[in-house]
């Protein structure tokens, strides 16, 4: 049935931006560049350079009292020379106090509180996991202002291009920064670091995953259209390219726009970042009652992504066929995983279970 169902969508292949469809390991990782040049041109635009510099001072560290002694607490502050200008930003990080080497995860966030409603920190301590998290706007403004924080210094003096960055990428950026201050830390399970974000968030864990191969491991919380749902496919009451940009072309790459009304004719479909993040891991969250974000096309999307898993020789999405849209599994067998619950668009708890379940197999 699922294999039916993308059939009928003829779905534009990663393995085929080159020209005739690649049959070998070598032979993608020759078109890869190609397929991100489509994501970056196409998308989200080009991320900012990496910095010229960048130190982390430490505000405050709590080594006794967090999480009633089991964790450490630390908040400290990011400090990038790009473009001969300073840019910081605030980061909160914390471990548990028990243990060796933790699996990590980088969590974009829409607030810098920790704990916070998306984010169930103490949970995740008691999971034995670490946790790195900032708030976007601490980047640069959730609007179309292009003056404030990176944003004013990447167009400082110079103005959009069609392929110049939108917001998206530049908390992207960010994230990778984080990623930065991680490599300097003992405590960090390296290979094991999972960037994660929800909804526009999500779409901007994506693209941190499919530019930094650094992270093991990424998770798209209910990212929907421009993330983690297929484009062609879409129905009455999911969220079209031209619904976004309506709303939010700020986010993307001034060329994005030339999509408008165009869903089902794109050069890409969104599995390209999957295919970017492979064969490192993929995990997504879907809501029953999303129906924005398409559903149906989310679990489509962990479909489509296998192909360039199995040409490494690993497996992508393991599902039954009555899987489709069945709430209260999880479906993390393969390095493409699915949580699928019940209830609207959140990260929950239920999502994070299944991540770290996920991360734990």
């Amino acid at each position: 049935m699922i294999k039916e169902k993308l059939e009928a969508l003829n779905l534009p292949s990663p393995l085929c931006v080159g020209g005739e469809r690649v049959k070998t390991v070598e032979e993608w990782e020759k078109i890869r560049p190609l397929v991100l040049k489509s994501m970056l041109e196409n998308e989200y635009g080009y991320l900012p350079d990496t910095p010229e510099k960048v130190e982390f001072n430490i505000i405050e560290e709590d080594k006794i009292r967090y999480c009633a002694g089991k964790a450490v607490y630390m908040e400290l502050e990011i400090v990038c020379t790009l473009y001969g200008e300073e840019f910081r930003f605030p980061v909160t990080y914390v471990y548990p106090k028990k243990g060796d080497k933790f699996k990590t995860f980088v969590h974009i966030n829409f607030r810098p509180d920790v704990p916070d409603k998306y984010m169930p920190t103490e949970e995740i301590i008691d999971n034995g996991f670490a946790c790195a998290s900032f708030c976007y706007q601490n980047v640069t403004s959730d609007d179309g202002d292009f003056t404030n924080g990176l944003a004013g210094i990447i167009y400082k003096n110079s103005e959009r291009t069609p392929y110049s960055c939108g917001k998206i990428a530049m908390w992207a950026w960010a994230a990778m920064r984080v990623m930065d201050f991680l490599q300097t830390r003992d405590e960090v399970d390296k290979d094991n670091i999972c960037v994660c974000g929800h909804s526009r968030l999500g779409k901007t864990a994506m693209l941190t995953g499919a530019v930094d191969t650094r992270f093991s491991a990424v998770h798209s919380n209910c990212s929907g259209c421009s993330g983690d749902s297929l484009n062609r496919g879409k129905s009455e009451g999911n969220e079209f390219i031209g619904d976004i940009i309506d709303r939010f072309e700020y986010w993307f790459c001034e060329n994005y726009k030339s999509f408008y009304g165009k869903d089902d004719e794109t050069p890409f479909d969104q599995h390209y970042l999957s295919a970017l993040i492979a064969p490192r891991r993929l995990h997504i969250a879907s809501a029953e009652e999303d129906v924005w974000a398409g559903p149906n096309l989310e679990f489509l999307f962990c479909a489509a992504s296998s192909e360039v898993y199995e040409l490494y020789g690993k497996k992508g999405f393991v599902y039954d066929s009555e899987d489709f849209l069945r709430t209260g599994k999880y479906l993390n067998e393969g390095n493409v995983g699915l949580c699928y619950r019940s209830g609207r668009h959140y990260f929950s708890r239920d999502d994070w279970h299944g991540l770290m379940d996920f991360m734990n197999k």
